[in-house]
């Protein structure tokens, strides 16, 4: 028997299109709704984080500067020579062109043979050596009487000096009271016997700062070089730092360690990456005594002065002279010959023309390192 379809050719072939049709939309529920979405590349990974990148040479280009941030660099990668950048230069084809310029800054003070500070000198007026050559160029010159101030207060609280504490501390206590100015300078109070402790961080309120001052217990042997290193390096190293300060520490103290971990030459050494002055107040009155020596090394390294009274009362005089002291500075910055980024250690050595007079500045610095 003939099959029957053969008799309607059309409507067999209608529902072969019919058929066709929903195989292919079938087939396609499964690709993209679009070209552009099957050829759209996919999104590339955010770029990583910059890296700190090591300071320029003198031969190579240094980065764009960036905004100034707090002074949080270890020990040993921090030096109190300044590497400042020029202007840029622009050449012919538009391109701004850097070039470092290495500078050391060093802050001194001048006294006549009566120990009175003279104010008025000019750079003519002195002769500056770096390593024992004559500096290169002298870039600025000028007094520094109204910079802000970052001082530190160390004061000895072992047993050995118990008997003449609460006179110390009272004198302390003035001392900030006239030098610490409310919003522009800042101080902490450190005291020690075998361990530094921090009994008011940086502030500028009075109030809590005598607080710290008072909260000092006498107790223990002494660790006065861990104090002294620990002050310069996880207190003034890694202070905010946003526009010249001047830094300090006044320590007060016999001069007799027993206790600390690091040797006076290398507590001396973190004062100098700290870029700070130590002043030193002795109590080993009234007849004097072996810490003296110690104290006043601390201090010539440093630019300070080493105060020795002879009577208790004599301790407010010294507090007193390191106030005037810290508000007749002189600074200039200068480019040393032959300089290498080494890391290595430099002397400075700064005299005044005209005779009679001292000049008191750190004795050294130390070169940064590439």
């Amino acid at each position: 028997m003939t099959p029957s379809w053969h008799r309607y050719p059309v409507l067999v072939a209608a529902l072969l299109a019919v058929l066709t049709v929903g195989l292919f939309a079938q087939s396609t529920d499964d690709l993209p709704s679009a070209p552009s979405a099957a050829r759209a590349p996919a999104p590339k990974p955010a770029p990583p984080p910059s890296q700190p990148q090591p300071a320029a040479s003198d031969d190579t280009k240094p980065a764009p500067p960036a905004p100034t941030a707090p002074a949080d660099q270890s020990a040993t990668n921090s030096a109190p020579t300044d590497t400042a950048n020029t202007p840029g230069i622009i050449d012919e084809a538009g391109t701004t062109i850097r070039t470092t310029v290495n500078e050391v800054s060093v802050v001194f003070t001048v006294t006549d043979r009566h120990n009175h500070y003279i104010k008025d000198l000019t750079q003519r007026d002195f002769q500056v050596l770096d390593d024992e050559r004559p500096v290169e160029q002298i870039r600025s010159f000028r007094r520094e009487t109204d910079l802000p101030l970052q001082v530190g207060l160390l004061i000895d609280a072992s047993n050995s000096i118990r008997d003449r504490f609460k006179f110390e501390q009272q004198s302390a206590i003035e001392f900030l009271n006239e030098t610490i100015r409310p919003r522009f300078d800042k101080a902490f109070v450190i005291g020690f016997d075998v361990e530094p402790e921090v009994t008011q961080d940086f502030t500028d309120n009075l109030e809590l700062l005598g607080d710290g001052v008072r909260a000092l217990r006498p107790g223990g042997g002494t660790a006065m070089y861990d104090a002294l290193y620990y002050a310069c390096r996880d207190k003034l190293l890694k202070s905010p730092q946003t526009s010249s300060v001047r830094r300090a520490i006044i320590l007060v103290s016999d001069g007799e360690d027993n206790s600390s971990h690091v040797t006076r030459e290398e507590a001396i050494d973190m004062a100098l990456r700290a870029n700070t002055i130590v002043y030193t107040i002795s109590t080993n009155f009234p007849g004097g005594g072996n810490g003296d020596k110690v104290l006043q090394r601390i201090a010539e390294a440093t630019g300070g002065r080493a105060f020795e009274p002879f009577q208790l009362t004599d301790v407010a005089n010294a507090f007193a002279q390191i106030q005037d002291d810290l508000r007749s500075q002189y600074e200039l910055a200068y480019r040393p010959a032959n300089f290498a980024h080494d890391g290595r250690y430099r002397t400075i050595a700064i005299t005044a023309v005209h005779k009679g007079l001292k000049v008191r500045s750190r004795s050294g610095y130390y070169a940064p390192t590439e």
